[in-house]
């Protein structure tokens, strides 16, 4: 066999899956045990292969000997079974005179050779681009073991298929050290440039031939940072070619029959690099049935990594993967009209679902059901799934003809984000959206920008910069008649003023919200002020009016059915409760709280309501009920997502054991 490259790292998990198929002693019901492993080309695979082949023969499993033969299954002139047989039998020591004349008396002596060598043999089939070019070759008896690689999966053989992906970030970088060390001991580059050997492997994609072939690009420029490298690297318009990869590319591109090219070079356009399957058809203008059969052709090539999503699976392409398909498409005048088409049709699809998945999140008992999903649960889980694509969408507003559509997208995803608290996220799609409507003349859709930048700025404890944003967002509203959307935004601008510790005015600009929806007849949207004036009121020193504002938030709340809302306003009259030296009322409040919050699956406020929870019993003179509030709140912070708040949460029950 051939020796493993040098510097080979990781695949430590990847091994672990081998060993336990190439062993002969391991006990199967397959006939012959064989392994595939499989992955985009240059991903390492033969690498793996070898090493463990060797580390097999190390470990004595094949004293029968190791038989290697290179397919050569992606090139021009690949190697057939027929030709493979005649160098195996020479492997066997069958050549010249011996060497039947017919091809089946090669078969023939080569089976029966394999059957009579009663000591385990391993054969590495490396390369293969097909079962047929392996299967006749395969052992008819138990006791000896196949490996074979290919760039597509081999459903046909009854084997064990390993999908091999990119290295992780750690090894990725450790990778990039190795190499510049082995031609040069003293180069210790990498090491005094971690970041920037970071950023390298990442515009490698982490991938094993891309990261090798810049490690070599390195060495040539011996005297040079990793850093002007990378930047180098950064601007380049074909970053394929770059990294040496253009060629394995375009021989997989060649070889797809017209439908799977067509698709993987619009799932290139994709607003993310992870998609899913109804918005791949929409990028295809195909049935959702279609392209997840030509998903599928393109996942069994390795060109497309499928993603379990609970009961669905997403799509993803691999970043180098993607910037070639972008280059694929900028190359010839008729494939750049088929893409603006195609990202016209997902921006259609995204506007239509965002829509309906928006209003789920929104909706209250009387209103009309929304469409295209069955509850307010499969709309979270639509948002979540497509988060990376909707955000990257909206920075299309930029090009004139998608500023429409995607400054109403960011209106869709303000809810969700809040959601989620993703925040950054809000940011930057409220940003873009300010930034065109201005350009625009849009004063309403500017305003509503500036809403929720300031919310988003005021999350991230910006609150200065969110005051700013609502006084704009207020006159914006008020220039254009608009009092409905300027009581929201006297609402918002007093939460914002509320946390830079300026309560009295907070006070002011939440009775003004108040008022204008009194004025409008918007009950539920009353009822969030009345609860937003009772935590001014609160920071005021005003605790009884407090307790009456955050009692007509509750009692509001109930009468439109909002029960996400009434949960807010219980947790709220539960602080003011607790302030007030009423304990046991406290408590009351926060657990219907927090039976709200879990109704809806808000593991955000179900922690803060947990943690509260745990204050009141300590207060109360019971750690033990105090530290299993704790403990849960710890968990519902994990299930949101927050960290740090889990591990304060987390804290404060271990200082309570």
């Amino acid at each position: 066999m051939p020796a493993v490259p040098a510097g080979f790292i990781g695949r430590g998990e990847d091994l672990a899956r081998l060993f336990p198929v190439l062993d002969p002693a391991a006990a199967s019901d397959l006939p012959v045990v064989i392994c595939a492993v499989s992955g985009l080309g240059g991903i390492g695979k033969t690498s793996l292969a070898l090493r463990a082949a060797h580390k097999a023969v190390r470990d004595g499993w094949f004293p029968g000997g190791t038989l290697f033969v290179d397919f050569r299954g992606y090139d021009e002139d690949p190697v057939t079974a027929d030709q493979a047989v005649v160098a195996l039998l020479d492997g066997m020591g069958v050549r010249g005179a011996d060497l039947p004349q017919t091809t089946a008396g090669q078969y023939g002596l080569y089976r029966r050779l394999l059957a009579e060598e009663r000591r385990s043999m391993l054969l590495v089939l490396d390369n293969a681009s097909d079962a047929g070019q392996v299967m006749p070759l395969v052992p008819g008896t138990d006791h000896h073991r196949v490996l074979v690689t290919s760039r597509d999966r081999l459903t046909d053989l009854d084997a064990q298929l390993v999908d091999l992906d990119v290295l992780n970030a750690a090894d990725a970088t450790d990778l990039i050290d190795r190499s510049l060390r082995l031609s040069d001991r003293g180069d210790d580059r990498a090491t005094r440039e971690p970041e920037a050997v970071s950023e390298l492997a990442t515009l490698c994609g982490h991938h094993p031939l891309a990261l090798r072939i810049t490690a070599g690009m390195l060495r040539k420029r011996r005297h040079r940072s990793v850093a002007s490298f990378v930047d180098e690297l950064r601007g380049v318009e074909d970053r394929t070619a770059a990294v040496g990869l253009r060629p394995v590319f375009e021989a997989a591109y060649r070889q797809l029959p017209p439908e799977q090219a067509r698709l993987l070079r619009l799932l290139a356009l994709a607003p993310a690099a992870e998609v899913g399957s109804e918005t791949a058809a929409a990028l295809a203008d195909l049935s959702v049935d279609r392209t997840l059969t030509l998903l599928e052709e393109l996942a069994a090539c390795n060109l497309v990594t499928p993603v379990p999503s609970g009961a669905d699976v997403r799509w993803r392409l691999h970043d180098l993967v993607r910037a070639f398909g972008e280059g694929v498409v900028k190359g010839d005048v008729g494939l750049r009209e088929e893409g603006e088409t195609a990202r016209e049709r997902v921006l259609e699809f995204y506007y239509r679902w965002a829509g309906a998945a928006d209003d789920w999140l929104r909706w209250l008992p009387g209103m009309p059901v929304p469409e295209l999903f069955v509850d307010r649960a499969g709309a979270l889980a639509w948002f979540d799934g497509e988060r990376a694509g909707l955000v990257a969408v909206v920075q299309w507003a930029r090009e004139e003809r998608f500023a429409g559509t995607a400054v109403w997208l960011s209106q869709c995803l303000g809810e969700f984000l809040d959601w989620r608290r993703s925040f950054e996220d809000k940011i930057t799609v409220c940003g873009v959206a300010r930034e065109v409507a201005h350009r625009a003349g849009d004063r309403v859709g500017e305003a509503s920008a500036w809403t929720g930048l300031g919310i988003a700025l005021q999350q991230t404890g910006r609150a200065e910069e969110a005051i700013d944003a609502h006084i704009r967002a207020r006159d914006l509203f008020q220039a254009a008649g608009d009092r409905h959307r300027e009581a929201f935004a006297w609402g918002n601008l007093g939460s914002a003023l509320r946390q830079a510790g300026r309560a009295q005015e907070a006070v002011d600009a939440h009775i003004r919200a108040r008022d204008l929806l009194q004025a409008a007849r918007d009950r539920p949207r009353e009822a969030m002020a009345w609860n937003n004036l009772g935590n001014a009121l609160r920071e005021a020193g005003r605790p009884e009016e407090a307790i009456d504002a955050h009692t007509r938030a509750r009692d509001l709340h109930q009468a439109v059915e909002d029960r996400h809302g009434e949960a807010r306003a219980w947790y709220n009259l539960g602080n003011v409760l607790r302030d007030t030296g009423r304990g046991e009322e406290a408590i009351e409040a926060y657990e219907k709280a927090l039976n709200g919050y879990r109704e809806f699956e808000d593991w955000y406020r179900a922690g803060r309501a947990l943690s509260s929870l745990a204050r009141a019993h300590q207060q109360a003179a019971r750690p033990a009920e105090a530290r299993t509030h704790y403990l849960q709140s710890a968990d519902a912070y994990t299930r949101a997502d927050a960290p740090a708040e889990a591990a304060r949460a987390q804290s404060r029950a271990d200082a309570l054991t």
